[in-house]
C-alpha cells in the first residue's frame, strides 16, 4: 500500500514538472522566444559557468603552489585560504553540472518537438531539408554535450584531490605537512592542467554551437 502511494506521488510530480515546463515554454513563446533561443541561452550560461569554474580551479591550484613557501607561523592562515579556494571551486563545479543539466533538458524538448513537427510539413522538399537540418543540429549538439560531459567528469577527481590535501593540511599544520604537499604538487598540477584543457575545448565547442544556431 505504501509503495502504491509512493508511485502515485512520483507520477504526480512528473505531471507537475511536465506542466511547469510546458507553461514555461508557452510563456516564452508569447515573447518571441522559442526553444532554440532558450537552448542557446542555456548553452551560454553553461559556457559562462565553465569559464568561472576554470578560473576558480586555477586560483585554487595557485593557493596550493603558494603553500609550499609559507613559514610555519602562517600555516593556519594559509590553510584557511586554501580551504576557501577549495570551497569556491566546489561551488563552481556544482554550478557547471546544473547548467549542463539545464542544457540537456531543453535540448531533449527541442529535438522532440522538431521531429514531431516534421510530419506537419506537407511539402516533401521542405520536409527533407528540415529533417537534414535536424540531423545536423543533433550532431553538433552531440559534439557539444560530449565535450561538456568530458570536462564535467574531470572536475570530481580534481576536487577529490584538493579535498584530500586540504584536510591533510588541516590535520597536520606543520612543516612536515608542507613538505608532503610539495611532493604531491606535480600530480595536482597535471590533473588541473588536463581539466583546464578539457574545459577550454568544451567552451570552444559551445561558442561554435552558439554561432551555428544564431546563423542557422
Amino acid at each position: 500500500m505504501r509503495m502504491l502511494q509512493s508511485s502515485k506521488w512520483v507520477v504526480l510530480v512528473a505531471i507537475l514538472v511536465s506542466g511547469c515546463e510546458s507553461a514555461y515554454y508557452e510563456l516564452n513563446e508569447q515573447f518571441g522566444r522559442l526553444k532554440n533561443d532558450i537552448l542557446v541561452d542555456r548553452v551560454e550560461d553553461a559556457m559562462d559557468a565553465q569559464e568561472d569554474a576554470k578560473e576558480e580551479f586555477q586560483d585554487a591550484f595557485a593557493q596550493f603552489e603558494a603553500v609550499v613557501g609559507v613559514p610555519d607561523s602562517r600555516l593556519k592562515q594559509t590553510y584557511l585560504r586554501l580551504d576557501g579556494a577549495f570551497t569556491d571551486a566546489e561551488a563552481k563545479a556544482a554550478e557547471v553540472s546544473d547548467r549542463i543539466a539545464a542544457v540537456e533538458d531543453v535540448s531533449e524538448d527541442l529535438f522532440e518537438e522538431w521531429e514531431e513537427e516534421l510530419e506537419s510539413i506537407g511539402n516533401a522538399s521542405l520536409r527533407n531539408k528540415s529533417k537534414a537540418q535536424l540531423t545536423t543540429s543533433r550532431s553538433k549538439y552531440g559534439q557539444l554535450i560530449r565535450a561538456m560531459k568530458r570536462a564535467e567528469s574531470r572536475m570530481d577527481p580534481v576536487l577529490d584531490s584538493f579535498r584530500d590535501h586540504v584536510l591533510f593540511l588541516k590535520h597536520n599544520l606543520n612543516a612536515q605537512a608542507i613538505a608532503s604537499l610539495k611532493g604531491e604538487l606535480g600530480g595536482i598540477e597535471s590533473d588541473v592542467g588536463n581539466l583546464i584543457a578539457e574545459m577550454e575545448r568544451s567552451i570552444a565547442e559551445a561558442q561554435s554551437f552558439i554561432e551555428d544556431m544564431n546563423t542557422g
